[in-house]
């Protein structure tokens, strides 16, 4: 059960590597809240043609939500528009590295809410991971943000959008312990798509180039398969475990948003990466390494 839940939180940690960088790309060409309500609108129509022709009974779940799974869309909600609008003020980088605040007190929920159990090598991978996080944090505020108010205001906002995540953890944690959970996610994308409706600009969709359409179709794509290994993950790990797997999606981000900025493409800003913001990084991958290895005749 424990490889297959690792399995499934590294996937999301893959997929949410790159979502950061394609979300900035696509904010030149469509506002946040009409890019949030796509998203979960692509999911959600994915998903119900799946169990429409396949599992046809499950869909009843749509007439009768648990009041659970409302309140964990609810908070997912809140997580897409909160992250989505301060990286539209933001960087790539520093959206991905504030937004593990999400999963870092989806982790302390686990241990106060789950009484999940946290052996001393976890506890010192989690303390190496929180002070890699912050030395990241240091130096791309002080390289990148520099003070700016609107960066203020989108890390606050990335903040904001991570511990609506945490709460959503822990709602989504109890959901799946009876339900299935791709057949939750159809509550979880599907009241979302009906909150953000008066929100949405149709007039931006009707002058989107194919390269947009692309995009837009990568980041449904990306929300359907993140949140679904990711509720098959909650299933099968112990949350504190989940957590941290996921705290390696900001290196990925770091590593292209490095090779982009040495290449000097023109259809996205370069970002600034110093020897700390460096040692930082490979400060979450060790903690995380520590946090998630496998003991021997588990």
């Amino acid at each position: 059960m424990i490889n297959k839940g690792i399995y499934y939180a590294s996937f999301t940690a893959l997929l949410w590597g790159f979502l950061s960088i394609v979300l900035k790309v696509s904010l030149g060409a469509i506002d946040p809240m009409t890019l949030t309500w796509f998203r979960f609108t692509i999911s959600f129509a994915i998903l119900f043609l799946y169990y429409l022709f396949f599992h046809r009974s499950k869909l009843k779940i749509i007439i009768k939500p648990p009041l659970y799974s409302i309140v964990a869309a609810l908070f997912l909600c809140v997580n897409y528009v909160g992250y989505i609008s301060g990286i539209n003020l933001t960087t790539p980088s520093i959206g991905q590295i504030f937004i593990q605040s999400g999963p870092i007190l989806l982790a302390v929920f686990g241990i106060i809410f789950f009484k999940e159990k946290v052996s001393f090598r976890q506890a010192v991978g989690l303390f190496i991971v929180l002070l890699g996080l912050s030395i990241f944090y240091r130096e791309q505020i002080l390289n990148i943000a520099g003070g700016i108010k609107e960066y203020k205001i989108g890390v606050l906002l990335v903040v904001i959008g991570g511990v609506s995540w945490a709460f959503y953890g822990v709602f989504q944690k109890i959901l799946v312990r009876s339900f299935d959970p791709m057949q939750l996610n159809l509550i979880l994308f599907g009241l979302p798509s009906l909150l953000l409706l008066p929100f949405v600009s149709f007039g931006q969709l009707n002058e989107l180039c194919l390269n947009d359409w692309l995009l837009l179709l990568f980041l449904g794509l990306n929300t359907l398969g993140a949140y679904g290994a990711l509720s098959y993950a909650f299933k099968y790990l112990d949350n504190n475990k989940i957590s941290v797997i996921i705290t390696l999606n900001p290196l990925i981000t770091l590593v292209v948003m490095a090779i982009l900025s040495n290449k000097g493409v023109d259809w996205i800003a370069p970002e600034i990466f110093t020897p700390l913001t460096i040692v930082g990084a490979l400060g979450v991958l060790v903690g995380a390494v520590l946090t998630v290895a496998k003991k021997k005749g588990v």
